[in-house]
């Protein structure tokens, strides 16, 4: 058994944050799972199916969303994107922790499930800009997407920052690697909650 539960760390944060940056450094020193989304949205190059997100037909999403299969699933940019609860439980019922990369709409959904095992793994962090204009220079230095999407991008962001008070944390992004050292000092801290020791471990001291 193992000596406490796993945490499951949502992070949200508008495009050009480095949220994703964030929560695929904590999976590749080994500290988290990142949990894989499914969404409805065309592949993009050098994206993976199960590396980046499980890529399904809107009829495929359609069909677990009826089915409940869903621990959260919302619609961004005019796609649909969400999280299968099989997904996360597999891993904090082992004590394995899962950092979540998940919009605000996701992030709501998540806080309001009823699982004992979710609200108990919860929590939450908003990583934002130090200003608009350092966001707007990130989106624009990706020279991925056009400058219609990049307004788009832009519009959405300023209107997602305004939910960072809804979240327990928020980390004002600086250098990524002074982001990465609060971040894992922030899952690192979560570890040490007494809420989260099991009571196989509690007996055994």
């Amino acid at each position: 058994m193992p000596s406490r539960t796993g945490i499951l760390l949502l992070v949200s944060g508008p495009s050009g944050s480095g949220k994703t940056t964030l929560c695929r450094r904590l999976a590749d020193d080994r500290e988290a799972h990142y949990s894989i989304s499914c969404t409805t949205r065309p592949t993009r190059p050098g994206e993976v199916h199960g590396r980046d997100y499980f890529f399904l037909s809107r009829e495929e999403f359609d069909q677990k969303v009826a089915c409940g299969d869903f621990l959260e699933y919302a619609t961004v940019h005019g796609n649909s994107y969400g999280t299968l609860k099989s997904e996360v439980l597999q891993f904090i019922q082992k004590g394995i922790d899962v950092v979540m990369d998940i919009d605000v709409q996701g992030a709501a959904q998540v806080r309001s499930c009823t699982d004992p095992e979710i609200r108990r793994s919860l929590t939450d962090l908003f990583v934002m800009p130090p200003t608009d204009e350092e966001l707007a220079a990130r989106l624009t230095g990706r020279k991925t997407d056009s400058e219609e999407v990049i307004a788009l991008r832009l519009k959405n962001a300023i209107e997602e920052m305004a939910h960072w008070h809804e979240y327990q944390y928020r980390l004002i992004s600086a250098t990524r690697e002074e982001d990465y050292i609060r971040f894992k000092a922030l899952l690192l801290a979560e570890r040490l909650r007494v809420s989260r020791i099991t009571a196989t471990s509690e007996s055994a001291s």
